[in-house]
């Protein structure tokens, strides 16, 4: 066993359990469970194999070339027979060319179950995301606070800001940070011009670090607010991640049990409708295992929380990222105030 894979013991286990002879995956390098079983492979296609000792790898960059076909070819070759093990979703070709070697395939999820914990390396790479997402969320912040008030619409630099404006500065401060913004940055506000001073403008951005993992960060932010529903919203979301962070260090916690929690606290605030909970994990993907129900938020997870309010004129939301374990660690933040000028001079 080479230790390069935090995965490999349970790959081992479960090839035990179920009797197979390996496990198999087939894809691109940027696909997640070949990035999370060989994070050094290069960009093209690829077919990758454990037996419980040893990784075997085929890649190829030629459109005709067949990584699959040829994996299958050394796996019959070096002696392996009987059945592999196989992620649910795999290349229609790439199970042809196993079952033509002799093989016969079984799903797992031993992958996914994997990556609903991380490492303290993989944790590490989605602070570095998350300092991305905190970069690009301030300079969205920042030209919302400098913006000046024309006409009842903000403009900067002689021209209206507008959401377009305000996502393509977020993702010029993610890349300048080091991160790619992977199309997952947006811009939300309750109509479809420039913005306007008083109403709440959602920032929210997702940006991987070079090596694939994710961050993800949504604050909203109002120029020149007037408080009224928008801060009572406000201050439940911010109390629902309080007691959010208290449940989980508490205790492992279904997905559901901590959205119910967190709806329950924004609720107290006297709101009935138009509340959005959702916890989920974050890697590879930017939601990712524990996703669903009664999966489980389980120590030395990343997760997710997100919190939204609909409001008569526009949404209330909020994007934390936290890492679970003894104690409940907010992972690359900046400010929750409504105001953008706090995300500045933060």
């Amino acid at each position: 066993m080479t230790g390069d894979s935090p995965l490999e013991p349970a790959i081992a286990d479960v090839l035990a359990r179920e009797d197979a002879t390996a496990f198999v995956a087939v894809g691109s390098a940027r696909q997640p469970t070949l990035r999370y079983c060989r994070p050094e492979l290069d960009d093209g296609r690829h077919a990758v194999a454990f037996d419980g000792r040893e990784w075997r790898v085929r890649s190829a960059t030629d459109p005709g070339a067949a990584p699959a076909s040829e994996l299958a070819d050394v796996l019959a070759t070096d002696g392996l027979s009987g059945t592999v093990l196989t992620p649910a979703r795999i290349p229609h070709d790439a199970a042809l060319y196993l079952e033509d070697a002799g093989f016969s395939l079984s799903s797992t999820d031993v992958v996914a179950r994997g990556r609903a914990t991380k490492t303290d390396a993989e944790r590490a790479r989605i602070e570095d995301a998350q300092a991305a997402a905190g970069a690009g969320l301030r300079r969205g912040a920042a030209a919302l606070a400098t913006a000046e008030v024309v006409d009842g619409r903000l403009g900067l630099e002689d021209e209206a800001l507008t959401a377009e404006r305000l996502r393509i500065a977020i993702d010029e401060a993610i890349v300048a940070a080091g991160g790619f913004p992977d199309g997952n940055t947006t811009v939300s506000t309750p109509g479809d011009g420039p913005v306007r001073p008083g109403e709440p403008v959602v920032l929210e951005a997702a940006p991987r670090e070079p090596s694939g993992y994710h961050g993800v960060l949504a604050r909203t932010f109002v120029r020149d607010g007037e408080g009224g529903s928008e801060r009572r919203a406000h201050v439940g979301i911010t109390r629902s991640f309080r007691s959010a962070a208290a449940m989980l260090t508490a205790d492992a916690q279904s997905v559901t049990a901590v959205e119910a929690d967190l709806e329950a606290e924004v609720r107290a605030f006297g709101f009935e409708d138009g509340i959005h909970t959702r916890v989920a994990g974050v890697g590879l993907e930017p939601v990712e295992r524990p996703r669903h129900g009664s999966a489980t938020v389980e120590s030395d997870a990343v997760a997710r929380l997100d919190v939204g309010v609909d409001l008569a004129d526009g949404r209330i939301r909020l994007t934390e990222l936290v890492a679970v374990g003894d104690d409940v660690d907010r992972l690359g933040s900046i400010p929750r105030s409504l105001d953008p000028e706090a995300a500045v001079a933060d």
